[in-house]
């Protein structure tokens, strides 16, 4: 009896242990379910990303140029003669007419201002502009600025540097202007040059401070104007490629690689 005993207990064990190893269909299932949704979820997730990265700059891009149309048209449209809206013959508004006749009124007056009488003419309201104490000081800062900025002849910003600001061992991004003159350059260090340099702000550009830096504190960069005040305005997550310069690599391989002339002896 006891062997008998004995012999059931160790039948029930392998049946235990038979079944403690077999798999579980129903716990096979649910972990096939959780990967089957967790990788639906990861797809869905980076469709979203992707359609956001297309639509969002597109999106901005659309409401801003919507926001500048309705402003120009609402400075605009009240000084247009009803004669010539095009809401006086439809029953919608037409947006842009505002902008489409600053355009124009723009062009002409630069047309009228090209000739003799036009330049007499605006001659004459500059001098009366300029004896109001101030409204010429006013005037002179922002003509000096348009000037500066919509000239054809010169660029606003010749180069882009890095300085340690706002102590050493921090870098900071500045826009080189142009070498410091007048009574800057003559005052404040004589016999070194001066760079004047725009420090701009994150993520506003426009905003920023006006440095007058020696020469050889200011690390020029490869990158353009364009790709530095990208990554000022993106915070740094827009990177421009880095290039080489590439014609200077050649000319120093060239140089290296140049065989050494020698002077060959004269046949006798």
């Amino acid at each position: 009896m006891a062997m008998k005993r004995k012999a059931r207990k160790s039948t029930n064990k392998i049946d235990d242990e038979d079944r403690g190893s077999s798999p579980d269909p129903l716990k096979i299932l649910a972990a096939a379910e959780t990967k089957t949704s967790s990788h639906i979820g990861a797809r869905l997730r980076n469709y979203f990303l992707t359609g956001l990265i297309i639509v969002g700059p597109v999106g901005i891009t659309l409401y801003v140029m919507w926001w500048f149309i309705n402003l120009v048209d609402a400075w605009v449209k009240p000084w247009v003669p009803q004669v010539y809206l095009p809401e006086t013959y439809l029953p919608f508004t037409v947006p842009g007419v505002g902008l489409i006749f600053s355009i124009t009124a723009l062009i002409i007056i630069g047309a009228l201002t090209a000739n003799l009488f036009g330049r007499t003419l605006f001659g004459y309201g500059e001098m009366m502009l300029d004896r109001m104490p101030v409204v010429r000081n006013v005037y002179g800062a922002l003509k000096q600025i348009f000037e500066t900025v919509l000239s054809q002849s010169s660029s606003s910003f010749q180069n882009v540097g890095l300085i340690e600001y706002p102590r050493k061992g921090l870098y900071a991004i500045v826009f080189v202007s142009t070498t410091t003159k007048g009574e800057i350059d003559r005052k404040v260090r004589e016999g070194e040059t001066l760079l004047s340099i725009f420090l701009p702000t994150t993520p506003n550009p426009t905003s920023g401070f006006l440095l007058f830096v020696p020469e050889q504190d200011v690390l020029i960069l490869d990158m353009s104007v364009e790709e530095a005040a990208k990554l000022v305005i993106s915070a740094g997550l827009v990177v421009p490629k880095f290039q080489k310069d590439m014609k200077n690599l050649a000319k120093d391989t060239r140089a290296r690689r140049k065989p050494r002339v020698t002077e060959t002896e004269p046949a006798e």
